[in-house]
């Protein structure tokens, strides 16, 4: 959790502008339209067992389930100003294991599927994408939008990491073991173009986990600062290139050294802010 913090010195360090806008904590009912209400209201209410705590990995407390409905705020404000400016970037969310029923993989509700929901509920958009760069797939993702047409889903990961049991996405592309970056790129290139082409969404929701990493405590993959980089300035060219709004969310990035894994995705903010500035 320490990584979020540290996150806004580590872009201050780099030098990166921006903006900075505070989100509204997303609404329950918003929350709801996504997940079970059950489930909604056990967590709002403090009835979460500890067994369903258990599976999310930390404490259901008071103080999280306001920072989890700051985060899903974030994910929409990002959206909307996406929308209108092209680009934006939460500076936590892709929280894409939460399901429709439960949380898992420290992950209470899902971002992702909570501010997608919304904006397609409110009519901000007819389409949306969700592209799940994360090594882990996004399963939670996958589930809550499983047989829509107005919500696509795309998730390229290592095929031997959490979560055992996956989910069906739109898309899905697992990769193996140890995958470098030349590889992972051009699987990329190859993947991700066609898509973006067969169901042009008006927004992408892009989940950059920086755990493809080859140095990250979770990842089985092998890219590189380099490697990340690449991705993200690819990332966005395809995206703008088609005229899509794009609004990111920072995703997993695991280790001991708590302040290079902060920095790992501020070098990917900064990777994206330079790509699209240049555009």
């Amino acid at each position: 959790m320490d990584k979020y913090g540290l996150l806004l010195p580590a872009l201050a360090e780099l030098g990166v502008a921006y903006t900075r806008h505070t989100p509204a904590a997303m609404p329950r009912a918003a929350v709801a339209a996504a997940h079970d209400a059950d489930y909604v209201a056990a967590v709002f209410d403090g009835t979460l067992s500890l067994e369903a705590q258990r599976r999310i990995g930390f404490p259901v407390t008071p103080a999280m389930v306001m920072r989890s409905r700051y985060v899903m705020g974030g994910t929409y404000l990002a959206a909307r100003l996406a929308l209108v400016r092209g680009f934006a970037v939460n500076s936590a969310g892709g929280s894409h294991h939460a399901l429709p029923g439960g949380g898992a993989g420290y992950c209470v509700f899902n971002d992702l599927a909570v501010a997608g929901q919304r904006l397609l509920g409110e009519g901000h958009v007819a389409r949306l994408m969700v592209v799940d760069l994360d090594v882990h797939q996004g399963d939670g993702t996958a589930a809550i939008f499983a047989g829509r047409d107005d919500a696509i889903t795309f998730s390229m990961h290592a095929a031997k990491n959490f979560p055992v049991r996956k989910m069906r996405s739109t898309h899905d592309v697992e990769l193996p073991d140890g995958m470098s970056d030349e590889a992972y790129l051009a699987t990329l290139a190859a993947e991700l173009p066609p898509l973006l082409d067969r169901y042009r969404p008006g927004l992408v929701l892009y989940q950059a986990g920086v755990d493809p990493h080859g140095t990250d405590r979770l990842g089985r993959l092998a890219l590189t600062d380099a490697g990340l980089a690449a991705r993200e300035a690819f990332v966005v060219r395809a995206c703008a290139a088609r005229g899509i709004a794009l609004a990111t969310t920072l995703g997993g990035g695991y280790g001991a050294d708590v302040p290079a894994v902060a920095m790992r995705h501020a070098r990917s903010i900064a990777a994206m802010a330079a790509t699209f500035a240049a555009l």
